[in-house]
């Protein structure tokens, strides 16, 4: 369904009971909500949650900003360096995460659990960060801080990753073809051994929005945005991290640092598990994930 948030429409995803406490899930860069595995989205259901999914701005159903350039993301990099406080993006991750509030204000929940993949998890910190009022829990799942000095991804992924920012127009095909080649890089060996099924989840997500031009316009909103770790330190929910031992895009380091930027976060490592959610592990995140979000409703119900 279309809603209005924060001024713009956007296409979201409702599952379960109303009445059930909200879990937003919010996705990462260039990613569908159709990247949430239904077999993830329907385990929190089971577990006696209202579960919300939509498309970021710039990707699937959801606002494009159409004819508003990106800058390059080598020049960005290069002029954030020496002038970290200027704005080149067309926005920043901040304005993706009063997105999401506004989402929750469209379906009329006041609080819900945060739960964001990878750039998702760095939108997820603004929200518990800045919209305190409207997070109960919050959950990162192999994300960063992206504060200085924390490793990156190894230079094979990261050829590909600027690759994809800086691309022209592609034919569906050839985005296909990258993105594949992407995946597979940035996959557990679960993940990389099930080629057939990324492949027609990657056609899905094509017939429904193919459009080369958002993944550039996010990647200068996260390079915009720039070191995290003093909006972490201002995170007050409870807050789980879960990493991918196996992640060569965002290390497991990074996922550390939120958790240890975070007053009373907890860190949880996957072993097997690389920059994906690979279907044999989802069973233990519902549970972990299930979990921390009733021991954070148990906290708000008790008295001050």
């Amino acid at each position: 369904m279309q809603l209005i948030a924060n001024g713009l429409n956007f296409e979201v995803e409702d599952h379960g009971n109303p009445a059930d406490p909200a879990i937003l899930l919010v996705m990462g860069y260039t990613a569908q909500l159709l990247y949430w595995p239904m077999d993830f989205v329907n385990g929190l259901v089971e577990q006696g949650f209202r579960v919300v999914t939509f498309d970021n701005r710039d990707v699937g159903l959801s606002y494009k900003f159409d004819r508003v350039k990106a800058p390059s993301p080598v020049r960005q990099l290069i002029a954030k360096r020496f002038f970290p406080k200027r704005q080149m993006a067309p926005y920043n991750l901040s304005d993706m995460a009063n997105d999401a509030v506004g989402i929750l204000d469209s379906l009329k929940i006041g609080k819900a659990h945060i739960v964001g993949a990878s750039m998702g998890g760095m939108i997820g910190q603004l929200i518990a960060a800045d919209h305190p009022d409207r997070a109960l829990s919050f959950t990162p799942i192999m994300s960063s801080t992206n504060g200085a000095g924390l490793p990156g991804a190894n230079p094979d992924v990261r050829k590909v990753l600027f690759k994809t920012a800086r691309a022209k127009a592609r034919t569906p095909e050839e985005a296909l073809e990258l993105g594949l080649a992407f995946s597979s890089l940035i996959a557990s060996d679960e993940g990389r051994s099930r080629s057939d099924e990324r492949k027609a989840l990657m056609k899905l997500a094509q017939e429904r929005s193919f459009y080369p031009a958002g993944p550039k316009r996010q990647m200068a909103a996260i390079i915009d945005t720039g070191d995290l770790r003093p909006v972490a330190q201002r995170i007050a929910v409870p807050t789980l991290v879960i990493h991918g031992a196996d992640d060569p895009l965002i290390p497991a380091d990074c996922g550390r640092d939120i958790a240890s930027n975070v007053d009373g976060a907890r860190f949880e490592l996957i072993e097997g598990m690389g920059h994906d959610l690979p279907p044999s592990k989802l069973p233990m995140m519902v549970e972990m994930i299930a979990d921390h979000c009733r021991t954070a409703d148990q906290r708000q119900l008790q008295p001050a």
